[in-house]
């Protein structure tokens, strides 16, 4: 798993197998992070949609964006952070 900056320059590297999801690699991921800037908000797909997640990382300081899943009865984001 590869985090880039908005440039496309890589953040943080991570190798893992292909078993684990990628929400469980995501912290780990972030760990590994090479640079001296903080990172403040995380862009990714639906799979990123998760409780647990937004949990841990606003713990950090991180803001996760990404679109809800189907399945989502409560929705915790309206949209407008992705679409900026």
């Amino acid at each position: 798993m590869a985090v880039a900056d908005s440039a496309g320059l890589p953040v943080a590297v991570c190798a893992d197998t292909a078993t684990p999801h990628e929400v469980t690699l995501v912290q780990q991921t972030l760990s590994e992070t090479f640079v001296a800037e903080f990172i403040e908000r995380l862009i990714g797909d639906s799979a990123y949609d998760s409780d647990r997640l937004d949990h841990d990382l606003a713990e950090t300081g991180v803001q996760i964006i990404a679109p809800h899943r189907c399945i989502r009865k409560i929705r915790i984001q309206d949209g407008r952070a992705l679409r900026r």
